[in-house]
């Protein structure tokens, strides 16, 4: 384990509270200087990633009711972002074009500049089961804990046929996760065990880190145990810009995981294109279904280039009648993010001089 945790306090000075169409500053307490905390922690017993708000004992807490159904945006107590001043910048964007009829949402987090765009603000709020996305996270705790070693990764099949060819015999951590392999990491996240994987999203904040449905009972499509789990239609849950922000905890300035770590997933994280622009994408495809029908669609990762790194996730939900899919939403977010960068530039009066 870490030394330096991610802790789920956030300074009042720099949380920023997006709901019902408003991003809202919770200041400093009254200009007392008093060092007053927030300290978010999840509802016992409550669902959907509910978020309670707990003021530390050094005076009361100012924020109004009705916020413990907010989803946190801001930076953790320790970030190196913490010399950005003032909230977050939240830009409202029309990307319906790239969605084509598609009910979806999308999120670039610039965490450099404290800036959001967000297609369809609603939906990227709402907490949806994050499927494949999250053997990011699986292969994050597993390398960084000596559960997985890449090079020497394979994992023997158990003869058991299952209804995607690749998954038909011996793999390795790569292949695995390139093929979004599920039994491969069903014995992973096993022998992570329920302790360390708690652990390890409390650290993370990620979704509602809700892991109580371990098996996966819930999961209405599949009931084979190699195939089934609480991150797949099950008890987790994670919003599309949750998801931004953990890419961000990740592979940001920030990241309390080791370089070895990060540049294993990088490596199978990257997406091969043909060189469509100088900006490098790396990422995970997600997607589940409920009852044969396609819910829930992920693509969520990072890209970086000259002018900087933005983390990003595009989801797409249940579209009667729509061809929803991962790879859908992995071309949106090919297409989307490049064009981020080329705002951002240039919003900030960045030149191709001044690079």
């Amino acid at each position: 384990m870490r030394g330096k945790k991610i802790r789920a306090v956030y300074r009042r000075k720099i949380i920023g509270w997006m709901l019902a169409g408003t991003l809202a500053l919770a200041g400093c307490a009254s200009g007392s200087g008093a060092e007053e905390e927030i300290v978010i922690i999840e509802r016992e017993g409550g669902g959907g990633g509910h978020l309670q708000e707990e003021a530390s004992a050094e005076g009361g807490s100012d924020v109004p009711a009705g916020r413990e159904n907010a989803v946190a945006v801001g930076e953790e107590e320790e970030s190196p972002n913490e010399n950005i001043e003032g909230e977050p910048e939240v830009i409202e964007k029309d990307w319906s074009e790239y969605f084509g009829g598609l009910n979806g949402a999308a999120v670039v987090y610039d965490a450099a500049r404290g800036q959001y765009m967000i297609y369809n603000k609603e939906l990227a709020m709402t907490q949806r089961s994050p499927c494949s996305t999250f053997k990011i996270i699986s292969s994050l705790i597993a390398l960084e804990n000596g559960i997985i070693e890449p090079g020497d990764s394979p994992r023997p099949w158990s003869g058991e046929t299952y209804w995607n060819e690749n998954w038909n015999r011996d793999i390795d951590f790569y292949d695995a996760f390139r093929s979004s392999c599920v039994w491969y990491f069903r014995e992973v996240i096993d022998e992570i065990g329920q302790e360390m994987m708690a652990e390890e999203l409390e650290e993370l904040l990620y979704g509602n880190r809700d892991i109580s449905d371990w098996e996966g009972r819930l999961n209405t499509n599949n009931n084979n145990r190699a195939l089934t789990g609480f991150w797949i239609e099950s008890s987790l849950k994670i919003s599309p810009l949750e998801q931004a922000e953990t890419m961000e905890r990740i592979f940001g300035e920030g990241s309390v995981y080791s370089e070895k770590t990060k540049n294993e997933l990088k490596k199978v994280m990257l997406v091969e294109e043909e060189n469509r622009t100088d900006t490098v994408i790396y990422g995970k495809t997600g997607m589940g279904k409920a009852q044969g029908i396609v819910v829930d669609a992920w693509f969520t990762g990072f890209a970086e280039n000259m002018e900087g790194k933005v983390f990003f996730c595009v989801y797409l939900g249940r579209t009667d009648g729509g061809d929803v899919s991962s790879a859908a939403a992995r071309e949106i977010a090919i297409r989307i993010v490049p064009e981020t960068f080329f705002e951002s530039r240039s919003r900030y009066g960045i030149t191709e001089s001044g690079l």
